[in-house]
């Protein structure tokens, strides 16, 4: 029996590029990754605000303003713990580490605004961060390593357990929390899902800045 996250799937794959995602189906404007030149700097400057983001939605499962973001709370798929880590290599390494920039800044308050007044678009933005970053930010996460960080892999494309398992759960409960939704609700959830890509693509561009 298909769920709800079929037809999320379905919508973020449409805005894939084939450059992202096998399936995807539209056409890029940015280089493909394989001919990027991504500095130390700019990738530093993706790490921090990828951060932002992470810690932001951390923060709202935790806290749990609407009762079902508490079913998103521990589900192994969370970033900003080994973000740290990475970014305390990073510092180790001798680079100095920036601070937020827009893109993350302006993220991280768009969904706190989100959680408080619009469950079903803050479950899209959280559902396309998180599941992206386990797919297309782990090819991006390899390029990279390859051209400037001598392969390295770092903490933050590892995770404790199965990566499929872990996200398998996640689905299983976004689609237990998505059922309770009107279809109208569920509507509004999938057209959230252009915006979620706008402000990951800005993050993502910090890597080439």
């Amino acid at each position: 029996m298909k769920g709800f996250v079929d037809e999320m799937r379905a919508v973020a794959m449409k805005l894939h590029t084939k450059d992202q995602a096998r399936e995807g189906e539209k056409e890029s404007v940015d280089p493909p990754i394989a001919a990027w030149n991504p500095s130390v700097d700019g990738y530093l400057k993706f790490l921090v605000d990828s951060k932002v983001v992470f810690e932001t939605l951390e923060s709202i499962v935790t806290t749990a303003l609407h009762p079902s973001y508490g079913e998103f709370k521990n589900t192994g798929l969370e970033r900003s713990e080994q973000l740290s880590k990475d970014l305390e290599w990073f510092k180790e390494e001798g680079h100095s580490i920036p601070e937020p920039s827009k893109p993350g800044i302006v993220y991280s308050g768009y969904l706190q605004q989100l959680a408080e007044n619009d469950p079903p678009a803050f479950i899209c933005h959280f559902y396309n961060f998180y599941f992206a970053h386990s797919a297309g930010g782990r090819i991006i996460g390899r390029k990279v390593a390859e051209k400037i960080l001598n392969k390295k892999q770092l903490e933050v494309y590892k995770w404790e357990g199965c990566l499929s398992q872990l996200l398998q759960s996640v689905r299983i409960k976004l689609n237990h929390v998505s059922s309770g939704w009107s279809r109208e609700e569920k509507n509004h959830c999938l057209e959230e899902t252009e915006k979620s890509f706008v402000y990951s693509e800005d993050i993502i561009r910090l890597i080439l800045s």
